[in-house]
């Protein structure tokens, strides 16, 4: 590894609270600009990694869709600020159109009013009103209406481990373009040094590069590496060395944040990693490079290299994933 790309992901690590230790999940979740949640357990193996308790983290974070349609664990104040990039995206208005999204939209909050959260009733409730193709996709496991009504501030989970929906108040007041400016600052603090394109990446702005194109960024600091321009907020922290040893939890922001996974993720074990279902497995870092995977499965500790390394290693990776799961198991 060559010294700049050493900087990098030193930086990176003391940015993503890898190398240091942050004490309280809110605070975490607010300076990485949430806690992906695809799988609700990598929001405690996440806090965990990085030094904070995880006592009552269903209720502490919000869990709502973010940014590129991806599931987040985030502080509850945060959601104007967060939801107004992407205002009321759904992917079920590009099939059903948006006039009739928003009138199945209302009628799904009128029924919430009423007292109902379960998608499952709900699409018991709505099967006489429309064709079965119809609730399919406004009943979506993946998300459907819930995406629509979530991306408005109007919805989100009833708490990080729940399928039933709650309505809340945090409709974005701001425009994209208004808060994308303080969006980045916080991306590059936390996440830096990045290319515009990993934060593009991370924003889900890839159909609107002009977005950051047209922004200045001279207030960041740079540096250049392989013909790219890397940017980051220099506060003049010590970032420490690269941990020996490092826990990744699945869907590290350490891994999918970034354009360019290369320094991290070593081609010859992304497979592994990164399975064809998109799912991103907890992972193990040696000297900051992904070298095995790790896993709780029937509350035992599972680790395995895809190289031999030192006893210690082992013995060291083994011990950190039972601690997790030891703090994890019947965690509320």
């Amino acid at each position: 590894m060559d010294k700049t790309t050493e900087l990098i992901l030193r930086k990176r690590m003391h940015g993503l609270y890898l190398s240091r230790q942050c004490e309280d999940i809110t605070r975490l979740s607010r300076e990485l600009l949430g806690l992906h949640c695809w799988f609700h357990r990598n929001v405690p193996f996440s806090a965990l990694i990085r030094g904070a308790g995880i006592a009552g983290w269903k209720t502490a974070l919000t869990k709502t869709w973010l940014y590129r349609g991806t599931l987040h664990g985030v502080v509850y104040e945060d959601l104007p600020t967060l939801l107004a990039l992407h205002p009321g995206e759904s992917y079920l208005t590009d099939y059903l159109g948006e006039e009739r999204v928003q009138r199945i939209a209302d009628e799904v909050i009128r029924v919430m009013e009423d007292g109902v959260y379960s998608r499952a009733e709900m699409r018991r409730i709505f099967a006489s009103d429309y064709d079965a193709e119809t609730i399919d996709a406004v009943f979506s496991p993946w998300g459907g209406v819930f995406v629509y009504l979530a991306r408005h501030g109007k919805v989100a989970f009833r708490d990080m481990t729940s399928r039933d929906f709650d309505m809340i108040s945090a409709e974005p007041t701001q425009t994209s373009d208004e808060v994308l400016p303080e969006l980045l600052r916080r991306y590059f603090a936390a996440y830096g040094p990045a290319t515009a394109a990993d934060a593009s990446l991370f924003f889900g702005l890839w159909k609107d590069k002009k977005k950051l194109g047209g922004l200045n960024l001279d207030e960041f600091s740079r540096l250049e590496h392989d013909g790219k321009t890397y940017y980051y907020i220099d506060d003049g922290a010590d970032t420490g060395d690269i941990p020996a040893l490092t826990l990744l939890s699945g869907f590290d922001p350490f891994i999918v944040s970034y354009a360019e996974r290369g320094a991290v993720l070593p081609t010859e074990y992304k497979s592994a990693v990164i399975l064809k279902s998109g799912i991103c497995n907890p992972t193990i870092a040696v000297d900051g490079q992904v070298a095995g995977i790790w896993n709780i499965k029937k509350n035992q500790p599972v680790v395995t290299f895809f190289a031999p390394q030192p006893k210690r290693l082992q013995n060291a990776a083994f011990e950190l994933v039972d601690e997790i799961r030891r703090a994890t198991s019947g965690a509320t």
